[in-house]
């Protein structure tokens, strides 16, 4: 069985070059922020990061405090569960059904048969899709 909630995450802009990456993870390591996920891809001749911080407070005072423009807090889905064939076919089935559909997912094994993934849908169905997945 997977546990789906929602959790804030925080976005930025950045240079497309070597490094990029690992400064921000340096600056979160530094200020002790933890985490949860943390993804990014090409955009615009740059790319996009997103942070999923457990502590949206303590990320946000370490970004501030390193000078990181990141943007307003937004919600993202989080699920976490028992690695199998298929696992993420349920959720994503009934979002589906319910005609809501999926800006982004990333979804990973993580080792001892378990599994975790990030998925983002539109602002007006963030409602909908949690009721839907009894997601908090």
């Amino acid at each position: 069985m997977a546990s789906i909630r929602k959790a804030d995450y925080y976005s930025m802009k950045v240079s497309q070059r070597p490094g990029a990456g690992a400064m921000l993870l340096g600056v979160m390591k530094k200020a002790g922020v933890n985490l949860l996920a943390f993804t990014g891809f090409p955009e615009g001749g740059g790319a996009q990061v997103d942070f999923i911080p457990e502590n949206g407070a303590k990320f946000r005072s370490a970004a501030k405090k390193a000078g990181l423009r990141v943007s307003k807090r937004k919600t993202v889905f989080l699920v976490r569960g028992d690695d199998r064939v298929g696992a993420l076919t349920g959720i994503l089935g009934r979002l589906a059904k319910a005609r809501i559909n999926l800006i982004a997912l990333d979804a990973v094994t993580a080792g001892k048969r378990r599994y975790g993934a990030i998925f983002w849908v539109k602002k007006k169905d963030l409602g909908r899709a949690s009721r839907l997945l009894g997601a908090r």
